[in-house]
């Protein structure tokens, strides 16, 4: 993720995340098969990118995309808290990003819609249909990556792509 890392005007905009010691703690939590870090991470860098080509407020997509899910769990939740944590994992990172980082209400709908049509938190701006669906995208490409199937390299090449054509 070096490319990330070098687009420095995305670090900028969500450096007080990054570098903060509450949200480094969900590097420890595995999510879709990598790290809920490293997922927040790509959902909120594609999700600006593409803010950026549709010139929405890209600001609060990067923000929003990299604490959709800012919150703690164990690693060794049973089957029943899994299914559980679908549907309210959205309100615990909207308490928590508030709490930590004094979210905006833009911000909010971003995290708190994340998992529509699931949970019944309407989208209310092109933002936050944006990062929703940004999320389920990548979501699904880690999940072929765990799973090692073949049409994951196709996926990451069309999520290249986008990013690349809006320079």
């Amino acid at each position: 993720m070096n490319y990330i890392e070098n687009d420095h005007e995305y670090i900028n905009i969500v450096q007080s995340i990054l570098y903060n010691n509450d949200f480094n703690e969900i590097k420890k939590i595995e999510h879709h098969g990598v790290s809920r870090y490293d997922h927040s991470i790509r959902v909120s860098y594609y999700s600006y990118k593409l803010a950026k080509i549709l010139k929405l407020n890209y600001k609060n997509v990067a923000r929003g995309g990299l604490l959709h899910d800012y919150f703690l769990s164990s690693c060794d939740r049973n089957l029943k808290e899994r299914f559980l944590s679908i549907f309210i994992h959205p309100k615990k990172a909207v308490l928590n990003a508030k709490e930590t980082f004094g979210i905006n209400e833009m911000e909010e709908n971003i995290i708190g819609s994340h998992m529509f049509p699931i949970n019944l938190s309407i989208p209310c701006y092109a933002e936050s249909w944006l990062v929703n669906f940004v999320d389920k995208v990548v979501g699904c490409l880690e999940f072929t990556q765990k799973f090692s199937y073949r049409f994951s390299y196709a996926i990451n090449l069309l999520l290249i792509f986008l990013i690349n054509s809006g320079k």
